[in-house]
């Protein structure tokens, strides 16, 4: 890259990572206390978003090499917007389980898409020089668009309820879609978008073979898969535990956890881009996984507003981290090959197990046991991560 992207390139693609924030997260934090206040038991909650969360599981792979191939980056894009605004749209309409699940593989569809969407239109137009650079500042916009979501999500559900929640989610993501439009097409380059030095379309790769045999990234989406399944339900549950005990309003408590976390993450995924542009992505993944036994242990003991700003504040380093330096290394490590976006996807579809997985595990868990002992037992899960990437070490440190 022998030029900084233009600001017409650059603005709308910081935009999207603000706005896109409901494409990721969507509706997801507030449909455990929306549902609980509907009568719904913990377990038939997790239940519920394991079912779509195992659909987005299923469908990222594929997505990731449609995204590769796709000589329209932006239409990856344009889905998941509409995916989120119908997911919004149905669980107001219905509380049915059906319904509430259909609209969970909804916004899970949506998520599974977006990531590698906006890091194949990022690698389009920065390259592979300018990717750890623009990434990071991405992931900063992201984080600030959660922390304004959830700070409106939460104002808007303690005034006039769940229903203005929803629809912000959807508002954001019809915006999200204007947004990516207003990127010039011609400012994507295909081929860099994928990290391909060569047009090699005509031969698409086995993403899952493609795993295998790279073992950095197998023991990237490993480690990973052990860190969500302890992570993915610890926020959630947290809420739950609060909210049942009486000591918070469910919109708003669930909105200051959210706030909380990415405001920090927008500090922290800076920071994680300055660290890896000096050393490489290794210690910044080791350090990440760190955070999660902390907040088990701290959840154990204090729960409701008093333990929020320190679970929160720990969760925005650990997960502020990962964002910047997961996509990050599987881009440094498939440079070349023309399959970094199948790659992405083929991560995450790992990584996806553990976090599909973690409601469902959590809910009956914390049903039986209850919900002290619950964060213990997440929290386990980071210790697992930490052990694997130590051991393996010597496979992943070059990157």
């Amino acid at each position: 890259m022998t030029s900084r992207p233009s600001t017409s390139r650059i603005w709308p693609l910081f935009a999207l990572n603000f706005f896109m924030a409901d494409m990721q997260s969507g509706i997801g934090p507030f449909v455990g206390v929306f549902l609980q206040e509907r009568g719904w038991a913990s377990g038939l909650i997790g239940t519920a978003m394991t079912i779509g969360n195992v659909a987005g599981m299923l469908i990222t792979t594929p997505i990731g090499g449609f995204i590769d191939s796709s000589r329209n980056k932006r239409l990856w894009v344009v889905i998941p917007g509409i995916c989120v605004v119908a997911a919004s749209a149905i669980i107001l309409i219905s509380q049915n389980f059906w319904a509430v699940t259909f609209s969970q593989v909804a916004q899970s569809l949506a998520s599974a898409a977006i990531v590698p969407a906006v890091t194949g239109i990022t690698l389009g137009i920065a390259k592979q020089k300018g990717f750890n650079a623009l990434n990071g500042r991405n992931q900063a916009y992201n984080h600030a668009g959660n922390m304004a979501g959830a700070a409106l999500s939460g104002y808007l559900g303690y005034k006039f309820g769940y229903v203005a929640v929803f629809a912000l989610a959807a508002v954001f993501g019809a915006i999200a879609i204007a947004c990516v439009l207003m990127i010039p097409a011609k400012a994507i380059d295909d081929r860099a978008a994928r990290g391909s030095k060569e047009d090699d379309s005509k031969a698409p790769p086995d993403a899952m073979t493609m795993l295998l045999k790279h073992k950095a990234l197998l023991v990237l989406a490993l480690a990973l898969a052990l860190f969500h399944l302890g992570n993915a339900a610890i926020v959630p549950l947290y809420g739950l535990a609060a909210v049942a005990e009486g000591q918070a309003n469910g919109p708003s408590f669930v909105a200051t956890t959210v706030v909380i976390a990415q405001g920090v993450m927008i500090v922290t995924s800076l920071i994680a881009m300055k660290a890896a542009s000096k050393r490489n992505y290794w210690p910044v993944i080791l350090v990440s996984f760190t955070f999660l036994p902390i907040r088990g242990v701290l959840a154990f003991f204090v729960t409701g507003w008093w333990g929020v700003v320190p679970m929160q504040v720990l969760d925005g380093i650990g997960t502020g981290l990962q964002t910047v330096a997961v996509p990050g290394m599987v881009a440094r490590a498939l440079n070349g090959t023309g399959r970094i976006n199948l790659g992405q996807g083929a991560v995450i579809t790992v990584q996806g197990v553990g976090a599909s997985l973690s409601p469902a595990l959590g809910g009956w868990i914390a049903q039986w046991i209850g919900y002290g002992p619950t964060f213990l037992l997440l929290g386990g899960f980071g210790l697992a991560s930490i052990a694997l990437w130590l051991a393996f070490g010597a496979a992943v440190r070059k990157y």
